[in-house]
């Protein structure tokens, strides 16, 4: 079962991890990141590195896939990836992904929904990803959203809202902590994400503390964003489900399912 952690290290780093690493304004992602991808090596992984084409002579040149060269998405070039490396006799797959911000849609959300693939790539596969996210090119608002849709980090830093929404199932995902004002915007927006690809999104809530209003609100519009779609909650406490029901929002218009 895959449940969240905080690592110390990328050494921690394990088998269907998927770490979000927040550098510093000065960090360098291959000097940061290297202990990683070295270890390859050392475990019998395959390493692929997603980001911009290194300078001439890069030790890691070799490794990199730049997204702006793929043919179709990057889902499709690491699974396969993952194939090559399992047919060559490899543990695994390794990826360190070093985000960069892009123009338009990657601004406004289209590395959310590449995060939640890659959150199911790395859950189905057993793959490591690694996405670095340097805070000198994206913005707190958005580095908070990036945090919620990682299982594992590195370091304790507090940016991100005090829940997480990833992978546990081959048809569901797990949300944990408490969906409150500061996290209601980021929740909506995953849910939204998640809801444009399939018309039932279920969510394992056994580790989920509590829904405050705006979080419920948040949940109720993600579930009308989009017709013929709903939300299942599976395993809510009893104090979610009356807080919903007080709220004023288990009404037949709202398509969430709220169960014990």
């Amino acid at each position: 079962m895959r449940t969240r952690r905080v690592l110390p290290t990328l050494d921690a780093v394990d088998i269907g991890d998927h770490v979000c690493h927040l550098l510093d304004r000065t960090d360098d992602v291959v000097d940061r990141s290297r202990a990683f991808v070295a270890d390859g090596a050392l475990h019998g992984d395959k390493v692929v590195i997603v980001g911009p084409a290194p300078r001439t002579g890069s030790e890691f040149a070799p490794l990199v896939l730049d997204p702006a060269r793929l043919q179709g998405s990057l889902l499709s070039a690491v699974r396969r990836e993952a194939a090559v490396a399992d047919r060559e006799g490899f543990r695994s797959l390794r990826v360190l992904r070093h985000v960069v911000p892009g123009p338009g849609a990657d601004r406004s959300g289209g590395w959310l929904r590449s995060e939640l693939d890659l959150e199911e790539f790395a859950a189905d596969t057993g793959a490591m990803v690694v996405c670095a996210y340097s805070s000198a090119d994206w913005d707190l608002p958005v580095l908070q959203q990036i945090m919620c849709v990682h299982p594992h980090h590195v370091g304790s830093r507090p940016v991100s809202p005090a829940f997480r929404v990833y992978r546990t199932e081959q048809e569901g995902w797990t949300v944990t902590g408490t969906v409150d004002s500061d996290g209601a915007v980021a929740f909506g927006t995953v849910l939204c994400t998640l809801l444009a690809h399939t018309p039932t999104v279920r969510l394992r809530c056994q580790a989920l503390e509590f829904f405050d209003a705006a979080g419920m609100s948040a949940l109720a519009d993600a579930a009308r964003h989009l017709p013929d779609r709903k939300v299942v909650l599976e395993g809510t406490n009893e104090t979610v489900r009356l807080a919903w029901k007080l709220s004023g929002f288990a009404v037949p218009d709202v398509p969430v399912v709220m169960a014990p």
